[in-house]
């Protein structure tokens, strides 16, 4: 059972994390529409890719911007059939480091742009009654900080439960609503930048002892946005390293 011929969005397409995504999509035969505030990066990114794509700029955190930009989408590609909210991690910061616009600007980036395209797409998702929504959340959204982020563990923390309650809320209408709660992964933002001491002080809360490769990424995406995860909604799965066993 494959998603071969569908339409996918995937926000926050510039970071490699939701590259990753991307690709796999991609490679199932979905075309996809890729997602960012960086217009210069999405045109750099799509000479690259094989397959059927389109670059959609779109400053996800307001309203009209989302409405906009799905209105391409489905202009180009045509209707949605899977969204992956992919936003990339900000740096993490204590409370007293976060002032109103740094509070502000990760909820807008990681948690409305979520709600607004989501919203976007679950009327025709809804008619079709078939459709996969996907929220990348970090461990934070279940109290695992490997680093102080107040700002980004209120956002996620919210994104799950948004989640929730869009399953809840979705599930008679042949649309799952999961989430993917992505440990460090390598070559991401939040390791790239580590030096040796940092990476080793990473890794040794990790009880595998090594960060998450893309391609496990992928395969967790995979069967989430497949027909073989329709009895699943509602779900957040770990994708952590034993970083948090429940």
């Amino acid at each position: 059972m494959s998603i071969k011929g569908k339409t996918a969005v995937v926000t926050g397409a510039a970071g490699n994390a939701a590259l990753t995504v991307v690709r796999t999509l991609l490679e199932d035969g979905a075309q996809v529409a890729l997602v960012d505030p960086d217009a210069m990066r999405l045109d750099s990114l799509v000479r690259f890719l094989r397959g059927t794509t389109a670059a959609v700029p779109c400053e996800s955190s307001e309203a009209g911007a989302v409405r906009e930009a799905h209105q391409k989408v489905e202009t180009v590609l045509g209707p949605v059939d899977i969204l992956v909210n992919c936003a990339d991690a900000p740096p993490a910061l204590r409370s007293e480091a976060t002032d109103p616009s740094d509070w502000r600007r990760v909820m807008g980036a990681q948690l409305d742009g979520a709600f607004y395209w989501s919203r976007a797409v679950i009327p025709s998702m809804r008619k079709r009654n078939d459709g996969r929504i996907l929220n990348m959340v970090s461990p934070a959204a279940k109290g695992v900080m490997a680093e102080p982020g107040v700002a980004l563990a209120a956002a996620h923390g919210a994104l799950a439960s948004l989640t929730f309650a869009l399953a809840r809320e979705t599930a008679a209408h042949g649309i799952t609503v999961n989430a993917i709660a992505l440990g460090a992964i390598e070559g991401s933002s939040a390791v790239e930048p580590l030096n040796d001491a940092q990476r080793r002080q990473l890794l040794a809360q990790i009880p595998v002892g090594r960060f998450c490769r893309p391609d496990e990424l992928a395969h967790a995406v995979r069967f989430l946005v497949s027909p073989l995860a329709g009895f699943i909604t509602g779900e957040v799965l770990d994708l952590n390293g034993g970083l948090l066993m429940d």
